[in-house]
């Protein structure tokens, strides 16, 4: 197998969200850029607001079936569990701290 063959390729594994196991994605250096772009002008604003379209951006790019969610879905979560997702997918994805450093 090339490097070639490995193109579009995801790496997944089980997290639990809510008490039940679903499924992330790492994320992709495009979805990764894409990220820090938006959490670059969220520093920059004042709407706190903000700041969960990027936690929400995090969650549709990684997690199985998340893109269909609405804003609507994502509002019926309670925080807790999304801000704790999306800190599962970052270091996941080998983003935000690090444990032990």
């Amino acid at each position: 197998m090339s490097i070639k063959d490995l193109v579009k390729t995801r790496m997944s594994k089980n997290v639990k969200f809510m008490g039940q196991n679903i499924e992330i994605n790492k994320l992709s250096v495009s979805e990764v850029l894409s990220i820090q772009e938006r959490a670059s002008e969220v520093s920059k604003s004042s709407n706190e607001l903000e700041g969960f379209e990027v936690l929400k951006e995090v969650i549709r790019y990684s997690v199985t079936d998340a893109k269909d969610l609405s804003d609507e879905d994502f509002n019926s979560f309670p925080m807790d569990e999304l801000s704790n997702l999306s800190n599962e997918i970052m270091k996941f994805s080998g983003l935000g701290q690090q444990e032990g450093k």
